[in-house]
């Protein structure tokens, strides 16, 4: 699917923007060093149905390199005003690892604009993650940026972006960001839009945290009844042979997710 590449203007930086199909509005947040391209064939098949709009995330992709820290809550904030700007009432957003943090942040600060969320492989609490997880972001800093020229994530970035030469600045500022601890439990117990979460069961994050995640919100605490009396409105999806390196690009994830989306 081409697209044009759309700028716009939000908290003092630029965000790059796709959109594809028409209906319902749905924010697509990619995860760390990555771009819109991250979903793969999933962009296809959630515009089948969506107005999808890919927003390429502070100093990714096509989004200016920009001079300031990079924060989920800043983040957030910019996805927000992004919203507003585009004249967006109300939007689902839908996040993958980094940009399911972006997304979470979003609910919990704009949950006025939020309508329905869903979080691929995305922990509420840094320590989420698995052991090995939290080592390789701890691993990693300004100094990575030569390293990973070598990687696909870099070549994506060649591609795409408006100046190469701020390879440098992204790794410096995620990599900042990514050590950064948080805990915000108590936040998410409070969302009261319907959230979907969504890891594959060989993720980066064990399956008991997705579970505590559901649970947070209410989900898996009692027997539905026979009348689904007793089910709430948030949903808990654990998608089979699938990692943290893979599941973006699984048709099953948009399999999984466009049902929930729809409202069923």
């Amino acid at each position: 699917m081409q697209t044009k590449t759309n700028l716009a203007r939000v908290n003092g930086i630029q965000l790059g923007y796709q959109e594809f199909g028409n209906g319902k509005p749905l924010v697509l947040l990619h995860g760390g060093f990555g771009s819109v391209e991250m979903f793969g064939p999933n962009i296809e098949l959630l515009a089948a149905g969506n107005r999808v709009i890919g927003v390429d995330l502070q100093s990714h992709g096509r989004s200016p390199a920009a001079d300031r820290p990079m924060k989920f809550e800043a983040m957030a904030d910019d996805i927000a005003a992004l919203i507003e700007k585009l004249g967006l009432e109300r939007v689902a957003i839908m996040g993958f690892s980094l940009g399911g943090a972006v997304g979470l942040r979003t609910a919990i600060q704009h949950p006025d604009l939020v309508d329905r969320l869903v979080l691929v492989s995305t922990v509420f609490k840094r320590d989420g993650w698995y052991p090995e997880m939290t080592a390789g972001m701890d691993a990693m800093g300004p100094e990575t940026a030569e390293f990973l020229k070598q990687s696909p994530m870099y070549q994506a970035y060649e591609r795409i972006a408006p100046r190469v030469e701020d390879w440098p600045v992204l790794v410096h500022q995620l990599t900042t960001a990514l050590k950064v601890d948080y805990d915000w439990s108590a936040e998410v117990s409070g969302l009261q839009m319907p959230v979907m979460i969504v890891i594959g069961d060989a993720d980066g994050l064990p399956p008991a945290h997705a579970v505590e995640f559901f649970q947070l919100l209410g989900g898996g605490l009692r027997d539905a009844h026979w009348d689904g009396s007793g089910m709430t409105h948030h949903r808990l999806a654990i998608l089979p042979g699938l990692t943290h390196y893979d599941i973006n690009v699984a048709p099953a994830l948009s399999a999984a997710v466009i049902p929930f989306l729809d409202g069923a």
